[in-house]
């Protein structure tokens, strides 16, 4: 895992808006997610120290484990310790993990996050689960399952930001034509999808993952093999965006007009044919019916 320093867009209008979005609010980052970079540099990192420094905080050693249990991770055998789950993650999955759980409790708990947070992992969840029963061997269902995590978390900055977000968002999912984050810009001196962007960076995650959220609602990345983001970043993008269409099939619920525009070119780049998509989602229920 290596520090990012600049956003994925080089050029100067993007420069200027990063240094003005110091203030929009973006949660610092975690010290545990420092502690684990510093021992990935080291030629013998010490499971046993970082495995004391989690253990402290039982909940995030409740939600550590449980995810290391989690079925796309194709694990045999229960996670019963943190010892166990960073030696059968590793230090890099574990790191995302750790800062998935954490992202959650860097907001307030009320009712909408608490809806927000559980559609995001509900994606995150699916989505791992998606590359793993679509035998997509070009994304690791840990990558999918972490950008679930992180891909809309510049929502609830912007909802603590700015007053009127909601209804900037209402229009935004309501949008038939224009881009979601065009919207946004439209409206607000940034959007999501860059806040979003700025967030992972400053915590240290994967360029691909920083370059997928910056760019998860631009359909020429999807249909763009030659696009400045890698491979990795626009399958991650597909695979998201399938999930929550599944899951919105499924609930009825959070509909936006995204599937719309961005559809065809997702289940093409996943290699999914029209027809099979009812199939796909009957195969999903138990996953996304699935407790936290």
């Amino acid at each position: 895992m290596t520090e990012t320093t600049e956003t994925p867009s080089t050029s100067p209008f993007d420069a200027m808006l990063e240094g003005s979005l110091k203030d929009i609010g973006i949660p610092p980052r975690p010290l545990i997610l420092e502690r684990i970079s510093h021992e990935m540099l080291q030629p013998e990192p010490d499971y046993k120290r970082l495995s004391s420094v989690i253990s402290a905080d039982v909940s995030l050693s409740a939600s550590l484990i449980k995810t290391a249990n989690s079925p796309f991770f194709g694990y045999r055998g229960r996670v019963r310790s943190i010892s166990e789950a960073l030696m059968m993650l590793g230090l890099d999955v574990a790191s995302r993990a750790i800062a998935g759980i954490i992202l959650r409790q860097a907001f307030p708990a009320s009712p909408h996050f608490v809806r927000f947070w559980d559609s995001s992992a509900r994606i995150a969840r699916l989505s791992g689960w998606l590359t793993q029963y679509l035998g997509n061997h070009k994304l690791r269902p840990d990558d999918a399952y972490t950008f679930g995590l992180f891909r809309d978390c510049g929502i609830p900055i912007l909802h603590l930001r700015f007053p009127d977000y909601p209804t900037v968002l209402a229009q935004a999912n309501e949008e038939a034509r224009l881009g979601f984050t065009a919207v946004e810009d439209a409206k607000l001196p940034t959007n999501h999808a860059m806040v979003g962007c700025l967030l992972a960076q400053s915590w240290w995650l994967p360029e691909e993952l920083c370059l997928a959220i910056r760019h998860h609602h631009d359909a020429t990345v999807i249909e763009m093999p030659a696009f400045t983001p890698p491979p990795t970043s626009r399958y991650r993008i597909a695979m998201a965006q399938f999930a929550e269409y599944l899951l919105q099939r499924h609930t009825g619920l959070s509909h936006t007009c995204e599937w719309e525009k961005l559809g065809t070119a997702c289940l093409r780049l996943l290699n999914i044919a029209e027809d099979e998509v009812d199939g796909i989602l009957a195969a999903a229920v138990p996953v996304i019916e699935a407790e936290e």
